[in-house]
């Protein structure tokens, strides 16, 4: 069982390959022919349903909607040319910095 970010790269590879394929052969492939717009869509419908499984208080719902909402996050990335790396390293250049010091680092000055 994966405990780290490889499954996550491993899944980013199968997915990246599926650019191009024939839509109706793989969901994935459908959602990449759908360009940014559709995995960006189907993204936020699984964060909303991580949502409503957290509010709920149900742990197993909110592992298997994190999963989905993970997997949509790649395809988005996919979608837009964007390695997981990319994410990877803004993670671990905040690290170490208050959350709202790295917020406030991001507003918009007048």
């Amino acid at each position: 069982m994966a405990t780290d970010a490889t499954e996550l790269d491993r899944l980013f590879k199968v997915i990246a390959a599926r650019k191009g394929s024939d839509p109706a052969s793989s969901y994935t492939a459908k959602l990449l022919a759908g360009g940014v717009a559709l995995p960006a869509r189907k993204l936020g419908e699984e964060a909303i349903e991580t949502v409503i499984a957290a509010t709920t208080g149900d742990a197993r719902a909110v592992v298997a909607e994190s999963a989905d909402l993970l997997y949509h996050w790649l395809v988005l990335l996919a979608a837009m040319g964007v390695e997981p790396a990319s994410v990877y390293a803004e993670l671990q250049a905040r690290e170490g910095r208050s959350g709202i010091e790295e917020k406030a680092s991001r507003a918009v000055k007048p």
